[in-house]
């Protein structure tokens, strides 16, 4: 028999195999049995999106619409003049002001997209930061429980099905595939390209947690030389998050869950009394929620 009919054969008795697997009552049993943790899960999951959807607030500069045409008979433009893109995160600009974004990103990204030194900003910022924390820690934790529970249940799958067919797997267990990239995090792009079209540099500001921790800094010293009365306040950085999470024994201050008795809860850092109700970021106005009450607080007036 030729190789090539064999190779058929062999996929053709794969597909009829899962098939028949996914839906047999053993399956079906199955999946109804850990019906209540894949549903807690794809619920993490949906909170931790929504947690990477945090926007600055920060509208950019309108400058207007205008249309642009180049009458010029010279016939000297690059490939780099086509792929010149405009948008509110990148600032096509001089040489000398890339270049200079490159030693200074932060004072650069104030001034061309037009982040004001305000207590506001700040505030907004530093959400941002707590916010993209507990989505960067959430991803993990999540990880490791829809491991743990395809794991308690992997003497109940044939050797095939979880050897070879794993995302399949996941997938008709119900579980929504888990997004670990970091490309939500905000991008600055700086872009000259000459005249020409001959040269061409960029400067990229990613603000990753760790520029985010360092930015929430930089920005406070700009408030408090304003005499702000954010200079009175504690920041929201890592180091004052983790701070919070250890005050509190990694223990949701409202219904009780911890970490001790759930290693992979997702806790967050709460304002008791919010910012937009007049409260501050200080240490007696923090509290540890778990993520359930953090979200079920989200969508009440009276918590």
């Amino acid at each position: 028999m030729p190789l090539l009919v064999i190779i058929i054969l062999l996929i053709l008795a794969w597909f009829l195999y899962k098939l028949i697997y996914y839906r047999s009552n053993s399956f079906i049993e199955l999946k109804n049995k850990i019906e209540k943790y894949t549903k807690d899960c794809n619920d993490l999951n949906d909170h931790i999106y929504e947690l990477k959807r945090t926007h600055i607030g920060i509208d950019q500069l309108d400058y207007g619409k205008a249309s642009y045409q180049d009458a010029s008979n010279y016939n000297y433009k690059r490939p780099e003049l086509k792929k010149q893109v405009f948008a509110p995160n990148i600032c096509n600009c001089s040489r000398s002001v890339c270049d200079s974004a490159r030693k200074q990103p932060f004072k650069y990204v104030c001034k061309y997209f037009n982040i004001k030194s305000t207590e506001e900003n700040l505030e907004q910022f530093e959400n941002m930061l707590n916010n993209f924390e507990a989505a960067e820690n959430g991803k993990n934790l999540l990880v490791n429980e829809k491991n743990n529970i395809i794991n308690g249940i992997s003497s109940e799958i044939p050797f095939l099905i979880k050897t070879f067919d794993k995302k399949n797997l996941e997938k008709k267990l119900g579980f929504e595939p888990i997004d670990l990239s970091t490309i939500y995090f905000p991008k600055y792009i700086f872009k000259y390209t000459s005249s020409g079209g001959n040269a061409a540099t960029q400067c990229d500001v990613v603000f990753n947690l760790d520029n985010l921790n360092r930015f929430v800094v930089y920005l406070s010293e700009l408030v408090k030389f304003k005499k702000s009365a954010a200079g009175q306040r504690a920041l929201m950085t890592s180091k004052l998050r983790k701070s919070i999470l250890e005050r509190d024994g990694y223990t949701c201050q409202k219904c009780g869950a911890s970490q001790k008795n759930e290693p992979n809860l997702l806790l967050e850092v709460d304002h008791i009394i919010p910012i937009s109700k007049g409260g501050i970021t200080s240490v007696e106005n923090l509290q540890t929620l778990c993520w359930r009450c953090n979200r079920s607080k989200g969508s009440k007036l009276d918590f």
